[in-house]
């Protein structure tokens, strides 16, 4: 168990009202860390910072952030520090695609909403996070990618390059700061059992579609994800850095 013992670390989870986030959140908690909660509305924080804490107690917080805004990822940094007093863990989960269609097709606007959530913000709450990271010689950053990144999409084309991007992003903080012990990995989650997904699941017909070519022949759940960023937060991910790791049944083997 000391290998994923997390205790006397704090995690921010951005994303972590619902989902994938959620997952993770809980199961940090679980392991030992402080955990907050973060999400643009405050009382579906407040219901997992809740249930959190009434299971290990004092152990979760809810900030409320927008990740598009500058400030409210500053505010979620400055919070986190003077409640728990320093971030160990940064998990960048939460991210947005508000266009589904071809690229060509995809306006101005939500081009340019999906790069700045899916990937400035990324930028942006790393390296608030990393200052104190470098000087402590520690520091974990996971962000949350999608197997999207790895193949083109006739729909998804401008989120696939979002998540492409999210790939380099951990390869490059990974070799800036590898020297300072911080270690930046990804994500590759596939297809998940998710209200973010819900459209490629809720229907039948259309996730027997989805998963067809998957070897598993099912859909992945959340804690499936969360798993996997407890062992790169933890002592057991310790030797490794600037990697993607693929979670989706084998979809892309395929």
């Amino acid at each position: 168990m000391q290998l994923f013992d997390l205790s006397g670390k704090t995690a921010i989870i951005t994303g972590a009202s619902r989902g994938i986030g959620e997952a993770i959140a809980r199961q940090m908690a679980d392991h030992g860390a402080n955990v907050v909660i973060s999400s643009r509305k405050a009382p579906a924080c407040d219901e997992v910072t809740d249930s959190i804490n009434e299971k290990h107690p004092g152990r979760a917080l809810t900030v409320p952030c927008n990740i598009s805004s500058k400030d409210d990822l500053q505010n979620l940094v400055d919070a986190t520090k003077a409640h728990f007093g320093q971030v160990d863990i940064l998990v960048c989960n939460a991210a947005v695609n508000p266009y589904f269609g071809p690229a060509a097709d995809c306006p101005d606007d939500a081009f340019d909403k999906i790069m700045g959530s899916n990937v400035k913000s990324n930028h942006w709450l790393s390296n608030m996070v990393l200052p104190d990271m470098i000087e402590r010689k520690d520091g974990r950053i996971i962000i949350i990618s999608s197997i999207g990144g790895l193949k083109g999409s006739p729909v998804l084309g401008t989120y696939a390059i979002s998540k492409a991007a999210d790939f380099q992003l951990v390869r490059n903080i990974a070799v800036e700061h590898g020297h300072h012990n911080i270690r930046a990995n990804a994500i590759a989650p596939g297809l998940i059992k998710t209200y973010f997904a819900q459209a490629l699941w809720d229907n039948p017909d259309i996730l027997e579609q989805s998963t067809a070519t998957t070897p598993l022949k099912r859909i992945g759940m959340p804690d499936e994800i969360a798993g996997a960023a407890v062992f790169l937060a933890s002592d057991a991910g310790n030797f490794m850095t600037g990697q993607q790791m693929v979670i989706d049944g084998g979809q892309t083997i395929a």
